[in-house]
């Protein structure tokens, strides 16, 4: 089994601590990383998506976000293992070399401040995967939680259009209501959320609704079910079975071939009980093989979201 996990904030992590490398700690010392090399190995992840998220207390521009693009090359890339995934055939080409995919993604378009050159040179740095705003507002949309609850703004609707004609694949997790349903009516090309859960499970704004689910589902799409604590479960401290639920409720709209992992490991300082990191999917993997037919654990963990990229990227 190759798990593919669609939302992991190491890159985030490597700007906010400037000089530190995705590297094993060396004897005695401590990692920053929830998701670090050797945990993905031992996992057997087979495909980690790199999203880019700008620190807030970094500059919001095109200069950031090239210095991330560089972190993704200069320390994603030379690890050991990993290969670049840019088409459909790398996945592939992946696995028979026994390599871990990593998948270069955009979270929040804001610091490209419109400039539809940045987004085509990222492409050629290997952008595959792009939502268009993180919880705020931006020159693009609106996110989660912004108060006015707007859509997409002319300039972000050449963003998504731009997006499609390239082969960038959009993410709705952090998008307004207004947001989803605009990009969910213009789509031309499946999309995805990489990682959100049950609104009706949990009512959070960064959870999808059941309609939202069910738009996903019908557009070919595919969903991340997220260990987020506090999206997995409302006023107790999160465990694996909470997680579950929300793979129980997608999979009841009739998403068990479009239901998939987002972790966001290293983007949150809490964990849900039992998933504190990468190597801990072992103990997931077991947990569902309890409750589900093992074709079914296979699917979720990897092949529902392979699919899907096999699909959808580039040839």
């Amino acid at each position: 089994m190759r798990i593919v996990d669609l939302h992991a904030d190491v890159l985030c992590k490597l700007l906010e601590n400037p000089g530190t490398r995705w590297r094993e700690p060396r004897a005695g010392e401590s990692s920053p990383f929830d998701a670090t090399p050797e945990r993905l190995r031992q996992a057997g992840v087979g495909l980690q998506v790199f999203p880019l998220f700008l620190p807030e207390e970094l500059p919001q521009n095109v200069e950031t976000v090239f210095r991330g693009a560089e972190l993704f090359w200069n320390d994603v890339l030379t690890a050991k293992g990993f290969k670049l995934i840019r088409f459909s055939a790398d996945l592939e080409a992946a696995r028979k070399e026994g390599r871990i995919g990593a998948l270069f993604a955009l979270e929040g378009a804001g610091a490209l401040q419109g400039e539809m050159w940045a987004l085509r040179l990222l492409h050629r740095l290997g952008l595959r995967l792009l939502g268009p705003t993180w919880n705020h507002a931006n020159w693009a949309c609106d996110g989660a939680t912004e108060p006015r609850g707007g859509g997409f703004t002319k300039a972000g609707r050449q963003l998504v259009a731009e997006c499609e004609r390239m082969g960038i694949l959009l993410d709705v997790s952090h998008l307004s209501d207004r947001g989803f349903w605009e990009l969910a009516e213009k789509a031309t090309r499946p999309f995805l959320a990489s990682h959100s859960n049950a609104r009706s499970i949990v009512d959070h704004p960064r959870n999808l609704t059941d309609e939202q689910i069910k738009a996903i589902i019908e557009a070919g799409g595919l969903i991340g079910i997220t260990f987020v604590p506090w999206f997995a479960a409302a006023s107790r401290p999160a465990r694996i079975a909470d997680v579950l639920r929300h793979v129980d409720h997608v999979c009841a709209l009739g998403g068990e071939k479009q239901v998939a992992f987002g972790s966001d490991f290293d983007g949150i300082s809490t964990h849900v009980h039992g998933l504190e990191h990468p190597g801990r999917y072992p103990d997931l993997m077991e947990e569902m093989l309890k409750r589900y037919p093992a074709t079914f654990v296979h699917d979720i963990m990897g092949d529902n979201a392979t699919r899907f990229l096999v699909t959808n990227l580039p040839n």
